[in-house]
């Protein structure tokens, strides 16, 4: 049981786990995660079965990944708790040490008055121990090794709650519309498009986003691999589509709107007579013969966009494939087919604020254990009636100090 408690709190063991950790991260960023199965099926064949079994679709939220991370925190809790132990250990065996080391130095009265008072005006500590005055400098920095362990516990508290407390969606908007979100948090799609005016792929949305207290982001830009974070909220783009307009005019009453279709729809003032929408593709391809073969699959802006419709008229229904400009009438209502509107789909990511703050402290922890560890060394002197010791972990600097405050010494005598 012993072997398996000091093996649990061991640094090998602990560089395992990161070892580990480092891996399935590596993964998880090269396999793309949360996608449908059929993609996987699709983009990796002949392996997506094993990635499936072995879940490195979610590899995130698989449980041997955060298996690993619970391990590796009981591994740097234990090292943590070893370490502020050691610390009132070594307090006490660093000066029963120093009594009992050999002098340092040979220092004459005036020399050790002047190292005395020099030492006092470092603020150190002093304690007296019979005729043994005894001062302390950076005794704080035992510590060094317990808060580095304790930031880097405290890291990897506040990262799984990064990864795992924040709530993501993906929502599809047509540009000029917005999503809101439960707390109020409205994200609006000013303008997206995907190509540049050069013809190159783009993807591109202009975002505005207002949190319930009133605060906006500004119009804003996101592309791929480039999100917007405002607030709690990070938005991406995700995806994107290509959605169908029709204007609709009443020839009696001469009013008239469009819509945006993204769906099978029927358009119709009666419920009878009108237009079933069905889709909107990028081209069309015509044989010799005549017959038609509609192009399902693009990447970019639709080139030549088709519109796939049937009239509906006094139960007659005829299959129709219309352009942009065209128009159709079906009874009292002339159908306009417009330009198809191109919009995103966004993954919308939200994180609590407080999680960002614990990271960030848990940061400025780490960055202060390091500082305590490695500029903070303590250092004991023991002041005899006829010289002194210089102990710690590294004494090389106090002994250099000592040295040069009973060199100036000897110099201010000889001067006088």
């Amino acid at each position: 049981m012993k072997k398996l408690f000091r093996f649990f709190r061991s640094m090998r063991f602990g560089i395992i786990l990161l070892c580990l950790i480092a891996v399935f991260s590596i993964v998880g960023t090269a396999i793309p995660q949360g996608r449908e199965i059929a993609w996987y099926a699709q983009t990796y064949r002949g392996a997506h079965g094993t990635i499936l079994r072995l879940g490195l679709n979610d590899v995130f939220g698989s449980w041997y990944f955060q298996l690993l991370l619970i391990l590796l925190c009981l591994n740097l809790t234990l090292c943590s708790l070893l370490r502020i132990r050691a610390v009132s250990a070594a307090k006490a065996g660093e000066r029963e040490a120093l009594l009992r080391m050999p002098q340092s130095f040979r220092l004459d009265n005036a020399q050790r008055t002047a190292v005395r008072d020099n030492l006092r005006a470092m603020h150190c500590r002093e304690e007296t121990d019979g005729e043994h005055p005894v001062f302390r400098k950076n005794g704080f920095g035992r510590y060094g090794s317990f808060l580095t362990h304790l930031s880097i516990l405290l890291t990897l508290i506040f990262g799984a709650m990064a990864l795992y407390l924040p709530k993501t969606v993906d929502r599809s908007c047509l540009p000029g519309e917005a999503v809101l979100m439960e707390d109020g948090t409205e994200i609006a799609v000013e303008r997206f498009r995907i190509e540049n005016d050069e013809g190159r792929l783009d993807f591109t949305s202009e975002l505005t986003v207002r949190l319930p207290d009133g605060r906006e982001s500004g119009l804003r830009e996101i592309k791929v691999n480039h999100p917007l974070s405002f607030g709690p909220w990070k938005v991406y783009q995700q995806t994107y589509g290509t959605a169908g307009s029709v204007t609709v005019q009443n020839l009696e009453t001469k009013l008239e709107d469009t819509f945006t279709l993204t769906d099978l729809v029927f358009l119709s003032s009666d419920g009878v007579n009108g237009l079933w929408y069905e889709a909107v593709y990028p081209d069309l391809i015509r044989d010799p013969s005549g017959n038609v073969t509609l192009i399902t699959n693009t990447s970019g802006s639709y080139p030549n966009p088709v519109y796939q419709v049937q009239t509906a008229s006094d139960g007659v229904y005829t299959p129709i494939l219309a352009f942009p400009g065209e128009e159709l009438q079906v009874g009292n209502l002339k159908f306009r087919f417009e330009k198809p509107v191109e919009y995103p789909g966004l993954r919308i990511k939200y994180t609590p604020g407080f999680v960002n703050a614990l990271l960030c402290a848990s940061f400025l922890l780490m960055t202060a254990g390091f500082a305590v560890t490695f500029f903070c060394q303590p250092v004991l002197v023991r002041l005899d009636p006829d010289g002194c010791a210089v102990g710690g972990p590294k004494p090389e600097g106090m002994r250099i100090r000592i040295q040069e405050w009973a060199e100036e010494n000897k110099e201010k005598e000889t001067k006088a």
